[in-house]
C-alpha cells in the first residue's frame, strides 16, 4: 500500500475521514486516467493547446496524492502552454503516464475499487 501514491496529504484534507478518503480515491480513478489518454492524445498530435490543458488538469490530484512526477508534469504542461516545438517531450510524458498508471492501479487494489 502506498507505493506508487502518499495519502499523507489526502488524510490531512479529509481530516481522516475515511468515507471522504474513499471519495477522493474514487474521484482520482475516475478522472486522472481519462486526463491522462487526453494528454497523450494531445502530445502525439502535437495540439499544444490540448496538453496544456490536460496536464494543468491533472496538477492538483497529482500533487496531492504525491505520485511524485508534478516537475515533470509542468514541463509537459508548459511545453504545451508555450508551444516548445523545439523540444520532445515524450520521455517526460512517459514518466508521467507510468507513475498515473502504477497509481491507479494501486488505488484500485488497495481500495478495492
Amino acid at each position: 500500500m502506498e507505493q506508487h501514491y502518499k495519502l499523507y496529504r489526502v488524510k490531512e484534507l479529509a481530516d481522516n475521514d475515511d468515507d471522504f478518503i474513499g471519495a477522493l480515491a474514487q474521484a482520482f480513478l475516475e478522472e486522472v486516467p481519462e486526463d491522462a489518454e487526453r494528454l497523450k492524445k494531445a502530445v502525439a498530435e502535437k495540439d499544444y493547446h490540448e496538453a496544456y490543458q490536460a496536464a494543468h488538469k491533472m496538477k492538483p490530484t497529482v500533487d496531492l496524492f504525491e505520485l511524485g512526477v508534478l516537475d515533470t508534469l509542468i514541463e509537459v504542461q508548459d511545453w504545451g502552454k508555450f508551444q516548445k516545438t523545439e523540444l520532445d517531450i515524450t520521455n517526460q510524458l512517459a514518466v508521467v503516464l507510468n507513475a498515473v498508471e502504477l497509481a491507479v492501479n494501486e488505488i484500485r487494489s488497495d481500495f478495492n475499487l
